[in-house]
């Protein structure tokens, strides 16, 4: 299972942006599908998680701004970025769990992130 990130820019302070992920490989089902974000010298926060049936979770830092949605027939997972202030600048990483098929056609758990991309807001 891969996870490919993208979207990510240079916006100045007020901006937007539209972060996408698209996750491809055997699945058979998708659960939670989650932004992650790390800016420098700090630890990896969770950003924002939307489920399989569409409910969304949000870190108060990012609330009314940030809005994630997904297309569960793409596999594809978005996340839209208003009002970005520089404090959103870091590496954002998508990640998600569910089941893939293996070779032998069995439903095997999975957990996987994508590479990252990189969000800077400038004042």
């Amino acid at each position: 299972v891969q996870l490919q990130a993208s979207g990510g820019g240079l916006v100045q302070l007020g901006g937007s942006l539209r972060l996408s992920c698209a996750v491809s490989g055997n699945i058979v089902s998708i659960n939670a599908i989650e932004w992650h974000r790390q800016a420098p010298g700090k630890e990896r926060e969770l950003v924002a998680t939307i489920t399989n049936g569409g409910s969304t979770n949000y870190a108060d830092s990012v609330k009314g701004r940030f809005s994630i949605s997904r297309d569960n027939a793409k596999n594809t997972v978005w996340l839209q970025m208003n009002s970005l202030k520089p404090t959103d600048t870091a590496v954002y990483y998508c990640a998600a769990d569910g089941l893939y098929y293996t070779e032998d056609e069995v439903p095997v758990a999975f957990r996987s992130w994508g590479q990252g991309t990189l969000v800077t807001v400038s004042s």
